[in-house]
C-alpha cells in the first residue's frame, strides 16, 4: 500500500521535464487565447444591429439586440443560392483533387531513383505554394488582359478573336480549379511524401522478393499504409467546406462584376458586406460557416469512426 501511495506521489510531481514542455507549449497557448478564444466574444455583433460611433466595447454594449435578423439576409437573398452552390460545389472538387492528385504525383516521385531528381521535383512544384494570391493575380492577368495578354496574343496568331475573359463566366470554373490545385499541389505532395518516406524499406525488400511489380507496390502496399494520413487530411479538408480561400476568389478574378455568379463565395460576401458597413450581417455569416463547419467535420469524423475505427481522428 505504501509502495502505491509513494508511486502515485511521484507521479504528481512536478518534474523539469514538465517545465520544458510547459514552457514549449506557452508561445502556442497565448497565442491561441489571444486570437481565437478572446475574439470569440465578438460572436454578439452577430444578434446586434452593430453600429460604429466609439469604442468597440460601448458600440458592442450600446448596439440594440436584433436576434436573427442579421442572418436573414444570408438564406434570402437572392444571391444565397448562389454563394451557397459556389463555396460548396468548388470546394467538393478541392477536396478530391488535392487528395488524388498530390497522392498520384507523390507516388510517382517516390519510385525515381534519383533523389536528386526527386528534389529538384518537390522543390518546382512547392514553389508556388509560396506565391501570395496577389502575385498569382498579376500573372494571371499577364495571361488573361485583353489588350496584352499573352492568350489573346497567342489566339491572334491563330487568327482568331481576342477574348474579353473576365466577362467570359463560363471559362472561369476551369481556371479557379486549376490555379487551386496548381497552387497547393506541393504542399499537399510534401505532406504525402513524408509518410512515404517514413515506411519500412522491408516490406518493399519482401515485395521485389514476391515479384510485385511497381504498381502492385503501391497498389497493395505504399496506399494501404497511407491510408491513415488520407483520412486526416480528407476530415480536416471536410471540416473547411464552408470556407473557401478569399484571394482565390476576390482577388484572382479582379472582383468582376461579371463572373459574380461563378466566383462569389461566402468569403468574398462576407468581405462586400463589411465594405457596406454591416458588420453584424458579416459577422453572422461567419458564425454560420464556423458552426456548419464544426458540424461537418465531427461528422466526418464520426462516419470514418463506424467504418474504421483506426483511421478516425477522435
Amino acid at each position: 500500500m505504501d509502495t502505491k501511495s509513494g508511486r502515485r506521489r511521484l507521479r504528481t510531481r512536478w518534474r523539469t521535464q514538465d517545465t520544458e514542455l510547459t514552457l514549449l507549449a506557452l508561445p502556442t497557448t497565448i497565442w491561441y487565447i489571444l486570437f481565437c478564444f478572446l475574439p470569440m466574444f465578438g460572436l454578439i455583433i452577430a444578434f446586434k444591429d452593430f453600429k460604429i460611433h466609439g469604442g468597440f466595447l460601448s458600440n458592442v454594449i450600446h448596439s440594440e439586440w436584433s436576434g436573427f435578423k442579421n442572418f436573414e439576409f444570408l438564406f434570402k437573398s437572392n444571391d444565397a443560392w448562389v454563394v451557397i452552390r459556389n463555396t460548396l460545389g468548388y470546394n467538393a472538387i478541392f477536396i478530391v483533387l488535392s487528395i488524388v492528385v498530390p497522392v498520384a504525383l507523390a507516388l510517382m516521385i517516390g519510385q525515381l531513383h534519383s533523389s536528386k531528381a526527386g528534389k529538384a521535383y518537390q522543390t518546382i512544384m512547392f514553389l508556388p505554394y509560396f506565391l501570395s494570391w496577389v502575385v498569382v493575380s498579376a500573372i494571371v492577368w499577364a495571361f488573361l488582359s485583353f489588350d496584352k495578354g499573352i492568350a489573346n496574343q497567342f489566339l491572334a496568331d491563330m487568327g482568331k478573336d481576342p477574348v474579353n475573359w473576365y466577362m467570359e463566366p463560363k471559362y472561369w470554373p476551369y481556371f479557379l480549379v486549376f490555379m487551386n490545385v496548381w497552387k497547393g499541389l506541393g504542399y499537399g505532395m510534401v505532406v504525402y511524401l513524408a509518410t512515404i518516406s517514413g515506411i519500412d524499406s522491408t516490406y518493399y525488400e519482401a515485395a521485389v522478393i514476391d515479384g510485385a511489380s511497381k504498381w502492385q507496390q503501391a497498389r497493395y502496399l505504399t496506399l494501404p499504409l497511407m491510408k491513415l494520413v488520407i483520412v486526416m487530411m480528407f476530415i480536416l479538408a471536410v471540416g473547411r467546406i464552408f470556407y473557401t480561400d478569399f484571394g482565390l476568389f476576390f482577388q484572382v478574378p479582379r472582383d468582376s462584376n461579371s463572373l459574380f455568379n461563378v466566383a462569389t463565395t461566402i468569403d468574398v460576401l462576407v468581405y462586400k458586406q463589411l465594405k457596406t458597413a454591416t458588420v453584424g450581417m458579416a459577422s453572422a455569416s461567419a458564425f454560420v460557416q464556423s458552426v456548419l463547419g464544426c458540424v461537418t467535420i465531427l461528422t466526418a469524423n464520426w462516419i470514418v469512426r463506424r467504418i474504421d475505427p483506426d483511421s478516425a481522428m477522435m
